[in-house]
């Protein structure tokens, strides 16, 4: 399981100054029923909570969602699928992620994502150029 970033993976985020746009892809398994803060929810309801309480934080960095689609099935890869929902998150630049990852006012809401994940991955992501 894992919901919450090493030190190490956000010095590397931080270290990287360039003011570039950043795609993050998101990678979203929901547990069946959340706990802390939204027990008695499911876990998509949780999340969905989170994701409802951090639009303001999203725009006021000038981020936006991109695309949010639900995951079907696997046609490479196992059988059973891995992630419920697959996010792509766009933010003008590292640096306006990381003001709003770590605002203390967004950090409150973060427990309702810690509520309704059993697992995420979160991907930064630029465009890979002459694949179109």
């Amino acid at each position: 399981m894992t919901l919450t970033p090493t030190r190490a993976q956000v010095e590397a985020l931080a270290a990287d100054q360039s003011d570039e746009p950043i795609v993050m892809l998101n990678l979203l398994r929901f547990k069946d029923e959340a706990d802390g803060i939204d027990l008695g929810v499911s876990g998509r309801e949780a999340y969905n909570r989170y994701a409802a309480a951090t639009a303001p934080f999203l725009a006021n960095v000038g981020g936006r969602v991109l695309s949010a689609i639900e995951a079907k099935q696997s046609v490479i890869g196992p059988a059973e699928p891995e992630w419920d929902v697959v996010a792509l998150v766009e933010y003008p630049s590292r640096k306006a992620f990381l003001q709003m990852a770590t605002d203390p006012d967004y950090l409150k809401i973060h427990a309702h994502r810690e509520a309704g994940l059993a697992d995420s991955r979160l991907v930064v992501c630029a465009p890979a150029g002459g694949l179109s």
